[in-house]
This record gives structure tokens, C-alpha cells and sequence, in this order.
């Protein structure tokens, strides 16, 4: 978390803000605190896609979108103001990193620990698909991992099936270059066969520490996705047979999220996920995360914050930044730029 610069929000809406978590193309997303001591994470649009009207009735929709969506494998949406001179939404606060992190910091996960990260965010997905909605940016920066099960994040590109406005009309670049299915590319129509392919693609980043298209540029990894065969270097058995199902480029071939989660825990995720699913490694991250909060909450004794307020009147030179992609790595708990 970084400190909060001159020009940033102290309040939006109900929440003091006590730090920044990172930013993308979408917006900022900060540590906020409600007056009766919840921590939440909140995400406050670019100031430039306030002015939008298309980019804020869109907002509106994906919020109602995200309210929507539950399950024990999701962090859930707790507030938001569509309406403010600059839109925001608040999230529940997750004390764990995220497997971008996790991976990065200690290695690719065991293959217990593949399974139920696999299971779990293939229920998340078969729920979210239930609704008639597709997620759109599946992507190790969107996985949150907890000692009670991972937890997919960032709704804030998902889509209504039946949606009308299109989100490459702002210059915003939909889904994570490596993690999107071919259709999304190519920019034929998008179902949730889509999210399997980033969801096979999420399980291979877990189990081998690499992305199935790797590259050093977008552009080739946009080629790699539609035209190329992942590499699977690293699977065996079962987990190589499956990821390489999500990963088929005809959607029509890829299984469903409720098969993929039968493959993965006959009996669900949560039974695995009791008897302990994390390596002890990462046990012992998720417990320094949740100390630091704890610390937070200590030396949080500064004087409240003035009156809440909407949103903010700008983020300094974030106003400026223009469009970008939504590829960044994402802190962890937080909604997602």
C-alpha cells in the first residue's frame, strides 16, 4: 500500500481513506474504513470517464451486475455511488495476496493447492455464468488467495450477456493480453466459454509459475492466444488434460465451469479447502497480511476525516493519463482498476 499523495481523496462517501493499493486503466483503488471500523477496498474511476455519459451508464449497469454476483468464491460488492461527480464502489477488504504475487514471491503452487484454487474459481464462474453475466478478465491479478479459499475479484468489466454497449468504444482494452480466449480477441462474440479459457490459462500460471502464451510484448501475445498451442510444460496426468480443454481454441470445446469443477473436487471445493489447501509458505503470507492490517488498525488514530464526500475533484496527473489497458498486476484485496 502506498501513502496517499497531495491531490488524492481523504473520504469517498462513507469511507476515510487511509492509503492507495494501485491503479489501472480503469481507476484507482484505495484502503477505505466505514465509520463503524469495516476495512473495504475502494475503486474510484478515472475522472476522464466521469464525463463519459455512455462510460457511466455502463457503470451503472456492471455495478448492478456485480451486486448480483455471490458465492462463497467472490469478494462481494458493499457500496457504491454510480451517481457521484466521480463514480466509485466498495469492496470487502481481502488480507491475502494475490497467486500473481503468491507466485511470484514463492513459486508455483503444489498441486492439492492447483486443484482447489481450480475448483474454487470454476464455481465462482459457474455461479457469475448463472446469472446470465461473463466475467471477462480472468487473470492471476484477479485471483485472491485466503486460508479459506481463493476468491475472484474485480467485476468491474463484467458484462450482461444481452449487454448493448461495447467497452473498446472508450479506448479501454477488455481482458488481460495472455489471458484472453481467441473470440475475445478477435472480438467475435464473447461468452462464458471465455472465461474457461482464461480460467485454464489462470491454472497453468499456478502450477508452473509461466503463462501458457508467453511473450514479451501484447502484440505477440495476442498472436500467441489465437494462433499458437499453449505451453503446458510442467502438467501432468489430469491437471495437463484439463487445462488443456480450457485452453481449446473453439469455444464450443471447452467444458463447461461446473464440469471443470467436478473434474478438479468431485465433492466441492469447500471440503478440500477445510483441510487446509495452501502450502504452509503461504499460510504464513496470508498471516504477515493480516498483521500489517492489524497494524494499520493500531496506528489509525488520527482525527477524522471532514464531512463525506462523493468522490474526489481529481487525481492530479491521473486525470491526464488517458485510456489504458486493463493489464496491470493488481494489489491484492481490492475490486480491480
Amino acid at each position: 500500500m502506498h501513502p496517499l499523495e497531495a491531490g488524492e481523496p481523504t473520504a469517498v462517501g462513507p469511507y476515510r481513506l487511509l492509503g492507495r493499493l494501485g491503479s489501472g486503466g480503469m481507476g484507482r483503488v484505495y484502503l477505505g474504513r466505514s465509520a463503524g471500523g469495516r476495512t473495504v477496498a475502494v475503486k474510484i474511476v478515472h475522472p476522464h470517464f466521469a464525463l463519459d455519459e455512455e462510460f457511466r451508464a455502463r457503470f451503472r449497469r456492471e455495478v448492478e451486475a456485480a451486486r448480483r454476483v455471490g458465492g462463497a468464491w467472490t469478494a462481494p460488492v458493499l457500496d457504491a455511488d454510480p451517481e457521484a461527480p466521480v463514480p466509485w464502489v466498495a469492496t470487502a477488504y481481502v488480507a491475502g495476496p494475490s497467486l500473481t504475487a503468491a507466485v511470484g514471491e514463492t513459486g508455483p503452487l503444489p498441486p492439492h493447492s492447483v486443484r482447489v484454487l481450480g475448483a474454487g474459481l470454476a464455481e465462482a464462474l459457474a455461479a457469475v455464468h448463472e446469472l446470465g453475466l461473463v466475467h471477462r478478465d480472468v487473470k492471476p491479478s484477479n485471483v485472491l488467495l485466503t486460508v479459506d479459499g481463493p476468491l475472484l475479484i474485480d467485476f468491474g468489466i463484467a458484462r450482461a450477456t444481452d449487454g448493448t454497449a461495447s467497452l473498446t468504444s472508450t479506448g479501454v482494452s477488455i481482458g488481460s493480453p495472455g489471458y484472453m480466449a481467441p473470440e475475445q480477441i478477435l472480438g467475435k462474440g464473447v461468452t462464458g466459454a471465455a472465461d474457461v479459457f482464461s480460467l485454464g490459462a489462470v491454472l497453468v500460471h499456478a502450477a508452473t509459475g509461466a503463462p501458457p502464451f508467453p511473450g514479451d510484448s501484447s502484440a505477440a501475445l495476442l498472436y500467441k492466444v489465437v494462433h499458437e498451442e499453449p505451453e503446458l510444460d510442467g502438467l501432468e496426468g489430469d491437471l495437463r488434460e484439463l487445462a488443456a480443454a480450457c485452453l481449446a481454441k473453439d469455444p464450443a470445446a471447452r467444458p463447461a465451469p461446473g464440469d471443470v469443477a467436478r473434474r478438479l473436487a468431485p465433492e466441492g471445493a469447500s471440503r478440500l479447502v477445510a483441510a487446509g489447501w495452501l502450502p504452509s509458505r503461504l499460510v504464513e503470507q496470508v498471516g504477515r497480511s493480516a498483521v500489517r492490517l492489524l497494524n494499520l488498525e493500531a496506528a489509525d488514530t488520527g482525527p477524522e476525516a471532514p464531512g463525506p464526500v462523493s468522490g474526489p475533484p481529481g487525481f492530479g496527473r491521473a486525470s491526464a493519463e488517458g485510456p489504458a489497458t486493463t493489464a496491470n498486476p493488481a494489489p491484492a484485496g481490492r475490486f480491480g482498476p
